[in-house]
């Protein structure tokens, strides 16, 4: 029996993983990550950080963001209690998903992890209190490669399951630039990042 089940998603290089989950009357047991059987199912990613964010509440928005140049990251995310949607916008020019965005729902009870390669805008909005959530990054985190688009830019057109007056986010997240208005200055392009 496979350890990983891995699904291809719309986007561009972005895959749904799921660990086999162990469950009984007690609870249940998970390998949430095994670099060999990772490797195993064809993804060689060296993960060098692990971070995890606490939201006390629900309708938190974060993002949307990323590491720029040489500081690019590629994600694998998780959520550990609650859930979230999570939503990433391929950020790579020349790609065939470029400008794209799509939403998957993480929770403590679907055990499943996101694959977010290095190019791409994330960001996320709580959809319980109590959301713990963790990912782990290929690169450290740099403060001068930081970036972000605006979570509300209206040329992407994204879905949020809330009211976005009511989101509780960061002035720095409120005051990003929008998708067109980032688009001259844009460092990714599609088949440039390793």
């Amino acid at each position: 029996m496979a350890k990983l089940k891995v699904t291809k998603t719309k986007l561009q290089d972005v895959k749904i993983i799921e660990p086999a989950v162990f469950g009984d009357h007690r609870g249940f047991f998970t390998e949430s990550y095994s670099e060999k059987d990772f490797k195993e199912a064809g993804i060689d990613i060296d993960f060098v950080q692990d971070n995890h964010s606490l939201s006390a509440q629900a309708g938190v928005l974060r993002g949307l963001h990323f590491q720029k140049g040489e500081s690019a990251q590629t994600k694998l995310i998780r959520v550990v209690t609650g859930a979230v949607l999570d939503v990433i916008v391929d950020m790579r020019k020349g790609s065939p998903t470029y400008g794209q965005w799509e939403g998957y729902i993480l929770s403590e009870h679907n055990q499943r992890q996101l694959l977010v390669p290095k190019g791409y805008a994330h960001g996320f909005v709580t959809l319980t209190p109590n959301v713990n959530f963790l990912y782990k990054c290929d690169n450290y985190y740099n403060s001068a490669a930081d970036g972000g688009i605006n979570f509300n830019s209206p040329e992407l057109g994204i879905t949020w399951p809330i009211d976005l007056a009511k989101a509780i986010t960061s002035d720095k997240d409120a005051k990003l630039p929008t998708f067109s208005e980032f688009e001259n200055e844009n460092p990714f392009i599609y088949g440039e990042l390793q």
